[in-house]
C-alpha cells in the first residue's frame, strides 16, 4: 500500500449512478462496520464531482484534511476501509509528487449485503441482535395477500409495436450506469478438491454456479473453516433435488461455529496491523525488522511460527480471541505479547497469566508494536527489581540494546520471514 502525503494530488471519478436511496444504505449498513471517518470520506469524495457527477478537479490531500479535519493517518485508516468493503477502487502514479484516482462505486443493495455471508456477520456484530433486526426490518418488502386477484399487466408487445428497423449498429456500452465492486476475499479453500470427494449421486455438480461458489468461499472465510469442514457442511445441506441450500447450509455452520466457540459468532477485526499505525521510516536494523514483522504478521501465523508442530492449540487460539475480540487489542500488540509471555513463562501461554499483562495493555491503549515493545521492556525491568525466587526466565530477544548482536533474533525474524512468503 501506497502511503499519502499531503501534497499529494487526486481526482474522483464515478464510476456508477449515486441517489438517496445510497445513503440510507451507507448509514444504515455500511458505517456500523468501517465508521464514521470512512463513509464521512466517501461522501467527501462525492462531494468534490462537478455538477453532473461525473469527474472532480484536481486537488492535493491537504483540502481533505482540512475539510474533514482529521489526521493523515486517519484518512488512510478510513480509505482503505472503504476499498475493502467495496466503495472505492484507488490508482497511483508514483513521482516526487504521487498522483492519485479515486474511483467511487455503488453501495450494494440492502438485499445483496444482508444475504452475503461475510458483510451480514459483520453488521451483526456490530449493532447487535435487536439492531439488526430493526435494520432488516427496514428494508423488508411488505407483504399483501395476492390470492384471490388476477394479473392483468400489460406486456410490452401488447402496446407498442415497431413499423420500421430497429438501429443494430455502432450499439453505445459505455452509458452511465449503478457499478458495484464485489468483496475481494482470498480463501484457503479449493472448491474443486471439495467438490471432487462428494459422490456425483448426491450432488449435481452441474447446479454449482460461479455465485454458489463465491457464497462457499464467503462462508469458509468468515467461519474459519477448511476443505473437510466445508465437505461435511455441503453434505449436510443437500436437498432432495442434489442441490446446495445456502440458507440451510449457513444455518449448520453458524450453529457448529457456536458449538465450537461457547455461543460465540464470528467477529470482524483486523487480519494483521493496520497501516495507519505502522512505524514509519523503519532502517535496516533487527529491532526495525522485528518490529516489520510484529506488523505484517497475523497473530495466528505468529501463534503457529512459535508452535514446534506449527499447529496451535485450541487454548492457544482462544488466547488470541479473546486478546483480538474481548480486549479489541491491534494484531501486532497481540503478537509482542504473545512472545513477551513465551520468553517469561518458559514457552507457556496461560490465559490467566495473559490475562493480566493484557488488561494492563488495553487499559493503557497500547496500540503500536513499538509501544507494547517498549512497556514490555519496562515490565521486564520491573520484575527484575522485584526480590522473588522465581525460576530463570529467557527475555525477549528485543529487549537486548545490542539486539544487532544478538544471533538468536536474527533466527526468529529469518523463521517469520519464510512463513511469511510461504503464505
Amino acid at each position: 500500500m501506497v502511503n499519502v502525503l499531503p501534497a499529494d494530488t487526486f481526482i474522483v471519478v464515478n464510476k456508477t449512478i449515486l441517489n438517496d436511496n445510497d445513503r440510507n444504505l451507507l448509514i444504515l449498513l455500511y458505517q456500523p462496520i468501517i465508521g464514521a471517518n470512512a463513509i464521512s470520506l466517501y461522501y467527501t469524495l462525492w462531494s468534490y464531482l462537478d455538477k453532473l457527477e461525473l469527474l472532480s478537479n484536481e486537488w492535493t490531500h491537504h483540502h481533505i484534511l482540512r475539510d474533514m479535519m482529521i489526521s493523515n493517518s486517519e484518512l488512510i485508516d478510513a480509505r482503505v476501509k472503504l476499498e475493502a468493503i467495496g466503495l472505492i477502487k484507488t490508482y497511483v502514479k508514483k513521482g516526487n509528487v504521487n498522483n492519485f484516482v479515486y474511483e467511487l462505486y455503488s453501495p450494494i443493495s440492502a438485499q445483496e449485503f444482508i444475504n452475503n455471508p461475510a458483510l451480514n456477520m459483520a453488521i451483526y456484530n456490530a449493532v447487535g441482535k435487536l439492531e439488526y433486526e430493526r435494520i432488516v426490518n427496514y428494508f423488508r418488502i411488505p407483504k399483501v395477500n395476492l390470492k384471490e386477484y388476477e394479473d392483468v399487466t400489460s406486456k410490452f408487445s401488447d402496446v407498442f409495436e415497431f413499423n420500421s428497423t430497429p438501429l443494430t449498429d455502432n450499439l453505445i456500452y459505455d452509458i452511465k450506469k449503478s457499478n458495484y465492486r464485489k468483496l475481494e476475499i482470498l480463501s484457503k479453500i479449493d472448491i474443486n478438491t471439495i467438490l471432487s470427494l462428494i459422490n456425483d449421486d448426491m450432488l449435481n455438480k452441474k447446479s454449482i454456479t460461479k455465485d454458489t461458489k463465491d457464497f462457499l468461499y464467503k462462508i469458509s472465510y468468515v467461519y474459519n473453516y477448511d476443505n473437510d469442514d466445508m465437505i461435511e457442511l455441503i453434505r449436510n445441506s443437500i436437498t432432495e433435488k442434489h442441490t446446495i441450500d445456502k440458507k440451510k447450509l449457513q444455518e449448520i455452520a453458524n450453529k457448529y461455529y457456536r458449538f465450537d466457540n461457547m455461543g460465540k459468532l464470528p467477529s470482524i477485526i483486523y487480519k494483521n496491523q493496520p497501516e495507519y499505525l505502522r512505524k514509519d521510516n523503519l532502517d535496516t536494523s533487527n529491532r526495525s525488522r522485528m518490529i516489520h514483522m510484529f506488523e505484517v504478521t497475523s497473530p495466528y501465523d505468529f501463534i503457529c511460527s512459535k508452535c514446534k508442530t506449527g499447529n496451535p492449540t485450541s487454548s492457544d487460539l482462544a488466547i488470541i480471541s479473546y486478546l483480538l475480540i474481548d480486549l479489541n487489542l491491534k494484531p501486532g500488540v497481540v503478537n509482542v505479547l504473545i512472545d513477551y509471555v513465551l520468553k517469561i513463562n518458559n514457552n507457556k501461554l496461560i490465559k490467566s497469566f495473559v490475562e493480566v499483562i493484557a488488561s494492563q495493555w488495553s487499559k493503557s491503549n497500547i496500540e503500536t508494536v513499538e509501544d507494547a515493545m517498549n512497556i514490555a521492556e519496562k515490565e521486564y525491568k520491573k520484575r527484575k527489581s522485584t526480590p522473588k525466587i522465581v525460576k530463570k526466565s529467557i527475555t525477549p530477544d528485543w529487549f537486548n540494546k545490542e539486539i544487532e548482536e544478538d544471533t538468536a533474533s536474527i533466527e526468529e525474524i529469518e523463521k517469520l520471514e519464510s512463513r511469511m512468503k510461504r503464505s
